[in-house]
C-alpha cells in the first residue's frame, strides 16, 4: 500500500502500544524465520518488554491514519562493561505497508538517537536469507563481520544468522559516559523523530 508521506508520525512508544506491536511481530514469529521466537507472547509480556527498553534505550513507531505500522528499538546487547558503547538494533514493519521506506526512517531516528547516548557501534543480527533487511543495512553502510551457519532450528530447518555492524561515532581515547535515553534533550529528541 502507498503511504502519504506527509500523514506519517513518529514518536517513542509508551506501554500502552503493546498490543499494536505485537499485532505486527505476530506474523514474523508465526510465519517466518526473520525471528528465532516460537511463541507469541502475551500482551502483558510484550509490555513488559517495552517498558524494559525504555528505561536506557529508544524504543520508536511509526504512525499512519491513528495505526502503528512500524516500530524500531535498541538495546544492550552484551552485559559486560566494556561493551556498554554497542547496542543491537531491531526493526519491523506491517507487511501491508512494506516497500515505503518506513525501516530506513525508523533505522535513521535510531541511529541518531543513540549517537546522542554515546554509542559507538550498532549491530544486528540477521538469519538468513532476508533480502530487504540486507538492503536495508548495506543502505546504512553496515558490514557483515560475521555469518554462522545454521545457527537456528525453526520450521522444521535450521537457519543461519549474519551479523552487521556500524560504527556510529569515532572510537574515542576516552569514551563518554552512556546516557539513558531519558536524559536526552526532549527538544533535540522531538528534531530526530521529524527528520
Amino acid at each position: 500500500m502507498k503511504l502519504e508521506k506527509n500523514n506519517l508520525v513518529f514518536r517513542f512508544a509508551t506501554e500502552k502500544d503493546a498490543e499494536e506491536i505485537l499485532n505486527i511481530y505476530k506474523p514474523y514469529i508465526e510465519n517466518t524465520t526473520i525471528t528465532f521466537e516460537y511463541e507469541v507472547p502475551t500482551v502483558e509480556e510484550f509490555r513488559e518488554r517495552i517498558r524494559e527498553t525504555l528505561k536506557e534505550y529508544p524504543y520508536i513507531v511509526c504512525v499512519y491514519d491513528g495505526k502503528i505500522i512500524g516500530y524500531a528499538y535498541a538495546h544492550r546487547i552484551w552485559s559486560r562493561a566494556a561493551y556498554q558503547w554497542d547496542a543491537e538494533l531491531s526493526v519491523y514493519t506491517d507487511g501491508n505497508y512494506a516497500g515505503n521506506g518506513i525501516g530506513k526512517k525508523l533505522y535513521k531516528i535510531l541511529i541518531e538517537i543513540l549517537k546522542l547516548q554515546n554509542i559507538v557501534n550498532v549491530y544486528a543480527l540477521v538469519t538468513y536469507p532476508n533480502e530487504n533487511s540486507e538492503k536495508l543495512h548495506n543502505y546504512f553502510g553496515f558490514k557483515k563481520v560475521a555469518f554462522f551457519e545454521n545457527s537456528g532450528y525453526k520450521f522444521g530447518k535450521w537457519v543461519g544468522v549474519t551479523w552487521f555492524e556500524k560504527a556510529i561515532s569515532e572510537y574515542p581515547k576516552n569514551p563518554k559516559p552512556i546516557k539513558k535515553v531519558s536524559e536526552i534533550d526532549e527538544v533535540k529528541l522531538k528534531q530526530i523523530l521529524e527528520l
